[in-house]
């Protein structure tokens, strides 16, 4: 079986043969490959020790001597080199007291989380495939080398990973894989916030982002999103819905891109249902205020999550704004824009487009019809250059302290009713007609 290993990639392989040590490319390049996929990233495995790795190359980074890995750099390039090694027992799921070196591959591979992750490749050998990873990659199963529960006690945020890795590639997770991932979830708990996001991340912009709810059967999202759990067990009785809050998250996850703000978004855009939910006397479910505590919740979860300020600004303010619809006429799209932000706005169209395709038929096409109104007005309101914001107007705070108002608070507040009146009336957002409205209020005109 041959795979197409890139030329710096080979040049490293070689370069470690021709001096007597045994290299390969190693784990999720080999897989990606198999799969006819392009690797992001190409790593190697060889029996040379980090100093003999570093004595053959001009230029190296101690990436983490202690672990066995050096980065070759070629050029503006890096690449992984890790020594062959044995971990010892694991106190925390996730380090090894120590890290033995071996001298080998297939004691190596055994260490590793996955079957399919537990192949290696050289131009010279061909495919090493100590583990059965080609006859699961062939059958679509995620199985864990060895004994499941060793390597979960290892490294607990496999647990989650299998689950990402079913979501990426669209395969099933072997039974006592999948038992295995059941009794040790909450060791997730000892996993940090960072690394946990990386993996939620990973799976929710996955081909199959639906495949959270895997997570929530193992019971991992009791540790590490409680939230979700909790919007599982919320009903929604009301025309509008036919699936509980946390099914229809899942179901609207998949009719937005595969991008990480839009995908956070429709995870949170409901975390406030639970909270909010009553049900009046004819046995019907309201969720009124349920934007706000959705907000609030975002917010909470995402910083837990560590994730970065971009993404928390933006998912939390759609999340807010994510059940305001404004009526499709040119007023209330400038209205829409000027609150939710001229960045922000296709997005929201993105997100209520979603939501919508996630509830029932009950009205549907009426809500598309409405979706698609307000989408042809904004385009509308693009081209004609309206403003929607102070920073378009036709006039500064320095044309107004130019006319005559101090500086301060007060010069903000114009700009404000400016504004106001350039929502209603686009066509009056020149200098000389908005100087003439600002002469009015200070009693000149």
């Amino acid at each position: 079986m041959k795979i197409e290993v890139p030329k710096r990639v080979k040049e490293i392989i070689e370069t470690l043969q021709e001096h007597g040590y045994d290299a390969y490319a190693v784990g999720g390049c080999v897989r990606d490959s198999l799969l006819h996929s392009s690797p992001a990233d190409w790593d190697i495995t060889t029996s040379a020790k980090p100093m003999e790795v570093k004595s053959l190359f001009r230029r190296t980074v101690d990436t983490g001597l202690v672990h066995g890995t050096v980065t070759v750099m070629l050029g503006r390039e890096g690449f992984e080199v890790t020594t062959y090694r044995i971990d010892g027992e694991y106190e925390d799921s996730r380090h090894p007291k120590e890290v033995v070196f071996t001298g080998e591959l297939r004691e190596d591979l055994r260490r590793r989380d996955f079957t399919i992750n537990a192949m290696a490749y050289n131009d010279r050998e061909g495919l090493v495939d100590a583990f059965g990873g080609i006859r699961d990659l062939e059958q679509g199963i995620i199985r864990c080398v060895g004994d499941p529960y060793e390597r979960f006690t290892e490294d607990a945020l496999r647990i989650l990973r299998a689950v990402r890795f079913a979501a990426q590639l669209g395969f099933s997770i072997e039974e006592r894989t999948k038992k295995a991932a059941q009794e040790l979830a909450p060791t997730l708990a000892k996993i940090s916030a960072e690394r946990i996001a990386t993996e939620l991340t990973k799976l929710l912009v996955s081909k199959n982002p639906h495949l959270l709810k895997t997570a929530w059967e193992a019971g991992i999202t009791k540790v590490v999103l409680p939230e979700f759990d909790a919007m599982m067990e919320t009903p929604q009785n009301t025309p509008h819905h036919c699936l509980s809050v946390g099914e229809h998250t899942l179901k609207s996850l998949e009719y937005v891109d595969a991008d990480k703000i839009l995908r956070f978004i429709m995870l949170l855009h409901d975390t406030g249902k639970p909270a909010s939910r009553t049900t009046d006397d004819n046995g019907r479910d309201h969720f009124k205020g349920h934007s706000t505590g959705s907000e609030k919740t975002a917010r909470n979860v995402l910083r837990r999550l560590k994730l970065d300020n971009d993404t928390i600004q933006k998912v939390t303010k759609l999340v807010y704004w994510h059940d305001y619809r404004p009526e499709p006429n040119a007023k209330a799209v400038r209205r829409a824009l000027n609150k939710v932000g001229e960045d922000l706005f296709p997005l929201l169209l993105k997100v209520q487009y979603a939501d919508t395709m996630a509830q029932s038929e009950y009205r549907r096409e009426e809500k598309l019809e409405r979706i698609r109104k307000v989408e042809e007005i904004y385009r509308g309101v693009l081209e004609r250059k309206e403003c929607v914001s102070v920073k378009t107007l036709a006039v500064n705070g320095r044309d107004l302290i130019e006319a005559g108002m101090k500086p301060g608070p007060e010069i903000g507040g114009m700009l404000n009713r400016l504004l106001e009146e350039v929502l209603e009336e686009p066509e009056i957002n020149e200098k000389g007609r908005l100087m003439g409205i600002v002469e009015r209020e200070l009693g000149r005109g």
